[in-house]
This record gives C-alpha cells, sequence and structure tokens, in this order.
C-alpha cells in the first residue's frame, strides 16, 4: 500500500511514509507498527510488597527512547520511586547522578528546591502517602540509554497524594552524565517495601523503505 500525497493518485509509488498522511494512512501504518511514536510493550511488572524491581532486558539495541509508566505506587514508609541505571550488567550505585524536580500541592505548596548535582539515583516517583488511597502515578522518558557515546537522560511527570492526602504534582528530570551503555533499570525504595504497575516500553522511530 502506497502512503502519502494527501489528495494524489499515486498507484505505482514505491516510496512508503513520503509526502502528507491522510487520517487512513496513520490509522494503518500504526497498526503496523511503523509511525514514529508506536509503543512497544516490552515487559509489565505486578510489583507486590518488594523493594526493588529491575528491568533486565530493555532492548537498549533497538531504542533510542523508552517509555516507563508506574500505575497505583504504594508503599509502607512515606517513600518514593528512585531509578538507577545498569551500565553494561553492572549497577551505578555511586553518587554521579544530577537531577532536578519540582511540585505543587493543592494547598499552596509549591518547591523547586528538589536538586543535585551529585546523587546516587534519579526519582521515578516522587514522595507519596502510606495510607489507603494515597497513591500515585508517574510516567518517565529515558533518553540514549543504549549509545555507548551519550549521556542518559531521563524526565518525568506525576499525580499523587501526600501522606497528609493532599493533592500533589511533580515534574522534572535528571540525567547520568557518563558515556555509557544502560541496559538494565532499578526501580527501589530505600526502606519498607512497595507496590505498583509498572510498563516498560520503547519508542519506535518512523519507518522508512
Amino acid at each position: 500500500m502506497p502512503y502519502g500525497y494527501l489528495g494524489q493518485n499515486q498507484p505505482n509509488q514505491t516510496v512508503n511514509n513520503s509526502g502528507v498522511f491522510s487520517i487512513t494512512d496513520v490509522a494503518e501504518l500504526q497498526s503496523q507498527g511503523k509511525l514514529g511514536g508506536s509503543l512497544e510493550l516490552i515487559e509489565e511488572k505486578s510489583i507486590s510488597a518488594v523493594s526493588s524491581a529491575i528491568f533486565t532486558d530493555i532492548k537498549e539495541t533497538k531504542y533510542d527512547v523508552h517509555y516507563l509508566q508506574v500505575d497505583n505506587f504504594a508503599n509502607s514508609d512515606i517513600k518514593d520511586i528512585r531509578i538507577r541505571f545498569y551500565e553494561s550488567g553492572v549497577e551505578e550505585s555511586a553518587s554521579v547522578y544530577q537531577y532536578a524536580y519540582q511540585y505543587g500541592q493543592a494547598d499552596g505548596s509549591f518547591a523547586d528546591t528538589v536538586r543535585s548535582t551529585a546523587i546516587d539515583h534519579i526519582l521515578g516517583t516522587f514522595v507519596v502517602g502510606n495510607a489507603t488511597n494515597q497513591t500515585g502515578s508517574a510516567y518517565c522518558y529515558f533518553y540514549n540509554l543504549g549509545n555507548s557515546s551519550k549521556y542518559s537522560f531521563q524526565t518525568m511527570q506525576q499525580t499523587s497524594l501526600t501522606n497528609t492526602s493532599v493533592y500533589r504534582m511533580a515534574f522534572g528530570g535528571g540525567v547520568l552524565p557518563q558515556a555509557s551503555t544502560v541496559d538494565q533499570i532499578k526501580l527501589f525504595v530505600t526502606s519498607g517495601t512497595f507496590s505498583a504497575t509498572a510498563k516498560l516500553y520503547g519508542v519506535k522511530q518512523i519507518w522508512v523503505t
């Protein structure tokens, strides 16, 4: 099937994904997983009452952008989900990460003081309460994880309740400023346990022939 050149009849078109796409083109290409921005589910984890969970096969050679979705994060000790990367199978736990996050709350509290140039993690979620229904959900994008010549970057956005049942939003990001191949992603809490549904996707690039 030829794609593109909206409004023209090109039965002998030999190059896919050229020109302007119609709604039908977009739907067809996306259903085939051949449109930029399409997601491939790499792994889904049902996390229950553990201190850490690791995505051990992230298909870093296939994707230069990854998307992590964390739903219904609940924890026992009023904590955040923290993230560390594994470089060629070795966990990077030294204080070499950098991050900067902001948050705002329904009670009028806003802050941008969650930042560091030397810390041993980045954030997957902000701090969430530990009572019933004090949960949080968030998503992260990761960039360049499998590229050994580039730094690994992250962005994060979150919606949640605090331990006083006040609504909180948070956003920001971090970086592992080391040119390395990241091949695993670890989610963890510093004390107690956590539960969540975590899904890791690869973001597909535009497919051409």
